[in-house]
């Protein structure tokens, strides 16, 4: 994926983050994905969440959504399916994250010793994925019906997450250089590690360019 599908969803009488001076956020727990992006939504929104917010971990996503319920935090970071039943409940999305930032969120990874022994399986993962995303992005009642007999989610719920997310699906499988940079500066930031760490030392492409080339899909 290209973004995070993250989002941020207010109690009905917020109507922008800069409304949430003051407030209270609920997010997984302290340096999970959800707080990241959570923080960086609220900060391209105009408010220092350091500063003129309270944060507090909750966990999992239904104690996120049921402390919003409750009134016990004023806003949430939340993902689909669960945006499309607050929105049905009332309650506001103030921010969705991929409309304002291009970062990897999902993706494949392995350790060293399977990239060096089973090359052949990584690539065919890879591929995989591939085909999937490629499926997601342009078989949109295929992808609908799929969610439906997998996640177990009724329709409606399935039509407005996939309206909501299939554009971050990355049909080559590429990563921005720019993005992956920003996660590895995070991960440097949460772990404290003070030197630089190159993009060499996390990723390797070799098995995606691959991929491509027998896909016959032009990389980024």
């Amino acid at each position: 994926m290209d973004s995070s599908t993250h989002l941020l969803i207010a109690r009905p009488e917020y109507k922008s983050i800069r409304d949430l001076k003051g407030k209270t956020l609920a997010v997984s727990t302290f340096g999970a994905t959800s707080d990241v992006a959570a923080r960086m939504m609220i900060k391209q929104g105009g408010v220092d969440p350091e500063k003129e917010l309270r944060i507090i971990p909750l966990g999992v996503e239904r104690a996120r959504y049921a402390a919003l319920r409750e009134g016990i935090v004023d806003v949430a970071v939340l993902s689909p399916p669960t945006d499309s039943e607050a929105t049905r409940s009332g309650y506001r999305v103030l921010s969705r994250f991929f409309e304002h930032f291009t970062m990897p969120f999902t993706g494949v990874g392995a350790n060293t010793k399977k990239l060096k022994e089973k090359p052949d399986e990584v690539k065919r993962m890879v591929k995989a994925l591939l085909r999937a995303n490629r499926f997601v992005r342009a078989n949109r009642e295929g992808t609908i019906q799929t969610m439906m007999d997998w996640i177990k989610v009724d329709r409606e719920s399935a039509v407005a997450t996939y309206d909501s997310t299939w554009k971050i699906f990355s049909e080559d499988g590429g990563i921005s250089e720019s993005g992956l940079k920003l996660v590895i500066d995070q991960g440097r930031e949460a772990m404290k590690i003070e030197r630089p760490v190159a993009i060499s030392e996390v990723a390797e492409f070799s098995f995606l360019r691959d991929a491509q080339k027998e896909l016959g899909i032009k990389g980024r």
